[in-house]
């Protein structure tokens, strides 16, 4: 059966290429995933403007990956994290942090699938990592992972709660006195 595949099928061929493929590969599964169409004149045809029509996108579209990679080329992008012994962070950096820093720093958004990490960085220190826009336009990035300083705990102000807390435990045992005396002075009225 002749079809004409409207996506690239690895092993098949690519988009708008007519293949000579067996029946029941084109009808339980080409056909009900929309990867081909049966090839007659007229899918020709349609399939045929269709790719001029992709290629015109792709090419406006190439031109904007050109352009963003020329923004995103050579940036640097800093992280501060909590840091333990031996340069281990808690927790770890992932592709989708270097997204959202990624995207917040240029003012475009950026997929964190495009970002070229293979495990999540868990160290302190610097790294050059690709970002994949198009399957040849790779810029590179730096990030840095540095230690976030820690802000001192504001120790006057325990004291002072600690302080609240005692002289409230001390009016309390003096009311508690208080009213111990008024009830034994109640007892020794009644005997009397």
């Amino acid at each position: 059966m002749k079809v004409v595949l409207l996506e690239d099928i690895p092993g098949k061929g690519k988009a708008g290429e007519i293949k000579e493929v067996s029946k029941g590969y084109a009808k339980n599964f080409l056909l009900p995933r929309g990867l081909a169409l049966i090839a007659t004149p007229t899918v020709m045809k349609q399939v045929e403007s269709r790719l001029e029509k992709t290629k015109l996108e792709e090419s406006i579209d190439r031109e904007r990956l050109v352009e963003l990679a020329q923004q995103i080329e050579g940036k640097e992008i800093r992280f501060k994290a909590r840091i333990g012994a031996g340069e281990r962070l808690f927790g770890s950096i992932t592709a989708a942090d270097v997204a959202e820093e990624l995207s917040r720093t240029i003012g475009s958004v950026v997929d964190k699938k495009k970002i070229d990490i293979e495990k999540a960085f868990r160290q302190a220190g610097s790294y050059e990592i690709a970002v994949k826009l198009a399957s040849d336009i790779k810029p590179k990035i730096t990030v840095v992972i540095e230690e976030e300083e820690e802000k001192e705990p504001e120790t006057e102000q325990k004291p002072e709660k600690e302080q609240g807390k005692k002289e409230k435990q001390e009016k309390g045992k003096r009311k508690g006195k208080a009213k111990a005396k008024e009830a034994e002075e109640v007892k020794e009225e009644k005997k009397d």
